[in-house]
This record gives C-alpha cells, sequence and structure tokens, in this order.
C-alpha cells in the first residue's frame, strides 16, 4: 500500500459529474472560491509538488493538522489540510514517503485518507467546505470508488445520513454491495429528493405527468436528460 498514488491531478477539466477530481493537485479550486469560502479566498494557500519550499510549506500545513492543533471543526481548514496531504504523495511519490516527510506523529493512514479527500470530485468537496458534509463523513465517501461516490455523498445530503452510517455504507461498497442496496440496508431510499419549485413550473410538472400517466419524478428525471 506503501506506493499507492493518487489519481492523475494533473488533469484538465472534463464535463460536469466526473468521478475523480480534474484540477490539479494542490489547486485551491474550492477553497479560492469566494462564493464557497467568502473573505478567506484570497488566503487560500496553492501547493505545488513540483516546487521544493512549496513542499515544504505542505509539510508543515501537514504537521500541523496531523497535530490537532488546527482545524477542530473548520471544514476548510481540513480541506486545506488535504490539499497539502496530496501534494506530499504527489511530491515525493508515495504515501509512506510523503508521511515521512511530514515527519514524526504523521502516520501512512492519515496522509492516505485526507489525500484521497482532496481527491474527490469538485461537487463533492464544495459541499464539504460549506458544512454540509463532515470531514470525517468525507474520508469514507472518499473510500468508495468510482460513480458510487457520488451516490453516497448525496445520500449524505438527502437522507442527513451520520458518519457511522456512511462508514457502514462505504464499507459494504467495498465489500461488493451495489451503494443503493447498502443505502437500503441503512433505511435510505435513493434517489429520492425534496425540491421546491416556482409556482408555475409546478403546476406544468404535474399536469404533464399527469397527461402522460406518469410520475413526477419521471418527467423531471426526461428533462434532466434532454438537459
Amino acid at each position: 500500500m506503501s506506493n499507492e498514488r493518487p489519481g492523475d491531478g494533473r488533469d484538465r477539466r472534463r464535463a460536469p459529474g466526473a468521478a475523480d477530481r480534474e484540477a490539479e493537485v494542490g489547486e485551491p479550486v474550492v477553497r479560492g472560491d469566494p462564493a464557497v469560502t467568502g473573505e478567506r479566498a484570497e488566503r487560500a494557500a496553492r501547493f505545488d509538488p513540483d516546487d521544493p519550499d512549496s513542499l515544504a510549506a505542505a509539510a508543515e500545513t501537514v504537521r500541523r493538522f496531523a497535530s490537532e492543533a488546527v482545524g477542530g471543526d473548520d471544514n476548510v481548514v481540513m480541506l486545506r489540510g488535504a490539499a497539502a496531504c496530496a501534494a506530499l504523495v504527489r511530491g515525493h511519490g508515495s504515501y509512506k514517503a510523503a508521511a515521512e516527510a511530514a515527519g514524526d506523529g504523521v502516520g501512512v493512514s492519515f496522509i492516505r485518507k485526507w489525500a484521497r479527500v482532496h481527491d474527490l470530485p469538485e461537487s463533492v468537496r464544495r459541499h464539504v467546505a460549506r458544512g454540509h458534509i463532515a470531514p470525517t463523513a468525507a474520508k469514507h465517501i472518499a473510500r468508495v470508488a468510482g460513480e458510487a461516490r457520488f451516490t453516497v455523498a448525496w445520500a449524505v445530503l438527502d437522507a442527513d445520513l451520520t458518519v457511522r452510517e456512511v462508514r457502514r455504507v462505504a464499507s459494504a461498497v467495498n465489500d461488493g454491495v451495489a451503494p443503493e442496496e447498502a443505502l437500503r440496508s441503512e433505511g435510505v431510499t435513493p434517489g429520492r429528493l425534496t425540491v421546491d419549485l416556482p409556482p408555475d413550473a409546478y403546476r406544468r410538472l404535474r399536469d404533464r405527468a399527469s397527461l402522460e400517466n406518469r410520475d413526477p419524478g419521471d418527467v423531471l428525471a426526461d428533462a434532466l436528460d434532454d438537459y
């Protein structure tokens, strides 16, 4: 496991909905967005895995992050720590080398968990930064690969899953259980979403669904596919 590396962070942006991070490792795409982090966006740190000085700053950030001297319930600080972990892995080539660069008190498992959080897709990390998904839950979402991570992440938002429930779902998925089935075992109906529509749109949706003898959700799904 010590030679594992996160997915290549140098990939450029593709279409929305990709299951892996698309921006470069260490780029403060979410942390640097004022719409998400407000005034703190101006102070968002960028960690360049190809720059020795930036790697040294990343190592210091990880040491402080691992010591629990900073962070607490601050989701933005935790995302910065995750970015620093990912940059160390990219710069030093493995989780083990990254942990060694961070110094005593920083284990391989710590580096691996938080680097994976940094590799989550932007749409998920934005909810972490906003406080809608707890970083401790994000660590378990990051254990899940591919499109299943979206299924689990959106269930956290729509079904208000606890961290313990997210951990059980992630473990079940990694054991080969379909994500939808894993969620049902926790009493969650995958795909169930409550939305507010403008009155006119609501009336038209109900009218269309009734005339076509369909469920409103099916009409909305078709509209999204067309969109």
